[in-house]
């Protein structure tokens, strides 16, 4: 299972997205933002950077790490769509920060998260253990939307939408955490320091 971790991870991060763009995808295609360039550029990027790390955490389980490597290239090809078609959407649809609901402006401070994790996990690509932590809490970073559209899909509101989000980052957190503990005996300072620095996000979004 250690072996597998990661590969599982990311296919559950992936299925997971999938069902909250359901409706785009399949069950409601005719709504506005499928005709939207902008929102269909920005969800071939994501869908793109979360493949990408299906396969790339597959070739990894198998060895293969010529094919990682050319893979890598269409990962940061990605992952750069990701943060600029993001960046142009923030902008595109801007609110003022104080008119902001707190997930609004905790979305702002995780991409730009996102896009850290992701220099630094390319700046660390010749060091496995650093280099797969990075990218995977890149990816655990951009999982509001997917889970606040699932919330939305199965009808929760209000306490139990927040419950719901917090629940399933919270279990990826700790599935991460005891994979660290049954390979390295300890917690890795790129898990707790990313979860950390993800709970000050969002300390700051709701209090300012």
């Amino acid at each position: 299972m250690k072996k597998h971790y990661f590969l599982i991870a990311s296919m559950l991060i992936l299925f997971l997205s999938l069902i909250g763009f359901s409706d785009n995808l399949v069950t409601d295609v005719g709504q506005e933002s499928n005709k939207d360039p902008k929102f269909i550029i920005h969800g071939l990027f994501c869908f793109a950077w979360l493949g990408i790390f299906v396969v790339q955490s597959n070739l990894i389980r198998k060895g293969d790490h010529g094919s990682h490597i050319k893979w890598g290239v269409a990962g940061m090809v990605s992952a750069i769509g990701v943060f600029i078609s993001t960046v142009y959407i923030f902008f595109e649809v801007y609110e003022s920060w104080g008119a902001m609901p707190f997930w609004i402006k905790a979305n702002r401070f995780l991409m730009l998260g996102f896009a850290v994790l992701v220099l630094l996990g390319y700046l660390n690509r010749r060091k496995g253990n650093l280099h797969k932590r990075y990218m995977f809490m890149a990816s655990l970073y951009m999982l509001e939307p997917v889970l606040g559209r699932i919330g939305e899909h199965i009808g929760l509101v209000d306490f139990e939408f927040d419950l719901f989000e917090g629940l399933v980052w919270n279990l990826l957190f700790i599935s991460l955490f005891i994979y660290d503990w049954k390979i390295l005996k300890k917690i890795h300072p790129v898990s707790w320091v990313g979860v950390l620095c993800f709970y000050i996000i969002w300390v700051i979004s709701i209090l300012f």
